[in-house]
């Protein structure tokens, strides 16, 4: 039977709008069984968006506290979204470990650069940030840059051991069918590579509604494409919102399940005792 879960949750701990109360006390409103935060982890450059250094304890012991309030109306667990940046963020294991985390997303949303101060930042709300980034580092050439997303994607999934990996096609985002198209065979080469790469590593995919919600993409995160490969293969799927706001928390996520459904995926996973398990969508 499904359940109403969603684990990729920010609050104003990182770059949400609202405190973690607002989203238990909305999730709890909707009928969620289980609710997960899962702020960014801390980059060593200034950000607008992660964990702020040494801001760490102080959100796990808010979602803490949280969760023994709450513990006989809702399910909480708190994690980090880990942000993979080659020779630049920490090791997802060690954070995990050092701050006692449920679980972690591994999500790259910048780019590395043939200029090692310099990284392309391929998500934000400003299309011309994700133009600009691709006319400085690479040119305009569209296939190197996103050759490049595709093969950092890969390197965190050939270092780094994680549960989940976030927004896995994001790098299309800004695209809008203007510089590629999906179906592109230099494309689809990259992300069967990862896709094969994902299934050996035994890594879940979270299927991400943000982007149509928010009027950036035309289709989730991963597209169809991608989701019917994943069910030729097996490879389990979380649904998530990427709440950043607590009205978020399971917008598009009737639409989404019919989506799978024609992708021929038909179950979910969610976190329950520690353990990840699956239910029927």
């Amino acid at each position: 039977m499904y359940k109403l879960n969603n684990f990729h949750t920010h609050s104003n701990f990182s770059d949400g709008s609202a405190a973690p109360v607002d989203y238990v006390e909305e999730a709890i409103r909707q009928g969620f069984s289980s609710l997960g935060f899962s702020e960014h982890s801390v980059l060593p450059f200034e950000n607008s968006f992660a964990l702020k250094p040494g801001s760490e304890i102080s959100y796990i012991a808010e979602i803490n506290r949280l969760r023994s309030e709450y513990k006989d109306q809702i399910k909480l667990h708190v994690a980090m979204e880990a942000d993979y940046v080659p020779g630049i963020s920490s090791g997802f294991v060690g954070l995990k470990q050092s701050f006692g985390l449920d679980y972690i997303i591994g999500s790259v949303h910048l780019v590395k650069t043939a200029h090692p101060e310099k990284l392309w930042f391929i998500d934000g709300p400003k299309r011309e940030t994700y133009d600009n980034g691709l006319n400085e580092f690479f040119n305009g050439d569209i296939r190197q840059g996103v050759t490049a997303y595709w093969h950092q994607i890969n390197q965190m999934l050939e270092n780094e051991l994680f549960d989940i990996i976030g927004h896995l096609d994001k790098i299309k985002m800004h695209n809008q069918g203007r510089w590629f198209s999906e179906e592109d065979k230099w494309y689809t080469d990259q992300v069967n590579e990862t896709i094969d790469l994902i299934a050996e590593k035994g890594v879940i995919v979270e299927v991400n509604t943000r982007g149509i919600y928010k009027g950036r993409s035309q289709s989730l995160f991963p597209g169809e494409y991608i989701l019917r490969k994943l069910s030729e293969k097996k490879i389990p799927v979380i649904l998530s919102s990427d709440a950043h706001q607590p009205h978020e928390l399971s917008l598009w996520f009737v639409e989404a399940k019919a989506v799978l459904k024609q992708c021929g995926i038909n179950e979910l996973c969610f976190l329950e005792n520690a353990a990840w398990k699956k239910m029927a969508i």
